[in-house]
């Protein structure tokens, strides 16, 4: 099988690449996280001029077509970057959804918005007992006439204290733990009736937790009672694009432990010469081809499948945890010290990939996952 990049995909791996090169150094990046935002405004508008926002959408709803293999090459580059703008909170989570379970009014309102740049979004969909079932929903929705109120709280909502419009998963029928009655709205988070409590993650990323007290809707995403397939979907892309960004993290923590090992001198000599030290930094190489690998089988069965392999993903997702948290002890131990002080990028590289073995399901959530399947 032939698993070279087409030159389109060439293309777009060497302009996410040249972006993080040039315009996204670790001192830039420290000064995003010092913005009162926390992300910049101004990179985003770079993202849609230069198509990255209009990779996950069909040219029918005005993208690229972009296949899970295209998502996989841009969020690894934007793991060496350690990019913290609302990539996948918007473009993959959010405007996903309204791809797959929208109408066509609604794809025509927000799908352009979003590949402009000019529209933040976020998932609502975790709550504080829910943990990693996504069927485990109390927030609910109720019928008052012809509109729906949404009453609940949400958790953990990627850039959901920047977002401009929300999507909200809500019991709508049946008992918190049902996987029928879920249903998905559209709503607006600046309504008076939402309480956002912004903060942003150890590794940097923002998020929110949100109430809703009977906060009108703005609409009903998709089938009433019917939107865990749709949410399983989107979490799926989703967990797909941070195994992704970890397996570039990986890369950079490994180049950068390697420099420090040829520098670093202890007992007369750099301690990259000592074999005990060698051995372990090969391991952080053999860890991240093998996460390479199994991330490019994810995504090549994803894309023969319509989108959607959970075997496939869970068994990527549990492999790449895997291999995050030995890289990332590995460069912090060989560094030491210095490599969780702020001014070096190995410790906020250690801090990334921590979360990311978290998100989505943590990797004991998906060796279950991919045992049972």
């Amino acid at each position: 099988m032939d698993f070279s990049l087409s030159s389109e995909q060439k293309m777009i791996q060497d302009s996410v690449s040249r972006f993080v090169l040039n315009d996204y150094d670790f001192d830039t990046r420290r000064k995003i996280l010092g913005s009162t935002t926390g992300y910049s405004q101004e990179n985003w508008h770079v993202f849609a001029e230069l198509g990255w926002l209009m990779l996950p959408f069909s040219e029918e709803d005005g993208g690229l077509s972009g296949s899970m293999v295209d998502l996989a090459l841009v969020m690894e580059e934007f793991g060496k970057g350690m990019v913290v703008e609302p990539f996948i909170a918007t473009t993959v989570m959010a405007g996903g959804l309204i791809a797959l379970a929208g109408n066509q009014q609604q794809k025509d309102d927000y799908l352009p918005k979003i590949m402009a740049g000019e529209l933040h979004m976020a998932f609502a969909y975790a709550e504080s007992q829910s943990r990693y079932n996504l069927n485990n929903v109390k927030c609910s929705a109720t019928k008052i006439g012809d509109e729906f109120v949404i009453s609940g709280q949400k958790t953990v909502v990627l850039n959901g204290n920047h977002a401009d419009t929300l999507i909200v998963a809500a019991r709508t029928s049946g008992d918190t733990n049902d996987t029928h009655g879920i249903s998905l709205f559209l709503v607006d988070a600046k309504h008076a009736s939402v309480t956002r409590q912004g903060y942003a993650n150890v590794d940097g990323h923002q998020a929110a937790d949100i109430t809703f007290d009977n906060t009108p809707t703005l609409g009903l995403l998709g089938e009433l009672d019917k939107a865990l397939p749709a949410i399983n979907n989107i979490i799926d892309r989703a967990t797909l694009a941070v195994c992704a960004e970890a397996v570039g993290a990986m890369q950079i923590a490994h180049e950068r432990t390697l420099e420090y090992a040829k520098t670093r001198k202890q007992f007369g000599r750099t301690i990259g010469s000592f074999q005990a030290l060698q051995h372990r930094m090969v391991n952080m190489f053999i860890e991240h081809q093998q996460a390479k690998s199994i991330l490019l089988m994810a995504a090549l069965k994803m894309d023969s499948n319509n989108g959607s392999d959970a075997k496939a993903l869970s068994a990527a997702k549990s492999r790449i945890g895997k291999a995050a948290s030995l890289v990332g002890r590995e460069a912090i131990q060989i560094h030491g010290g210095i490599g969780m002080t702020d001014e070096i990028d190995v410790g906020h590289i250690f801090k990334r990939l921590t979360t990311i073995q978290f998100l989505f399901g943590s990797t004991d959530v998906h060796t279950r996952r991919f045992a049972s399947l």
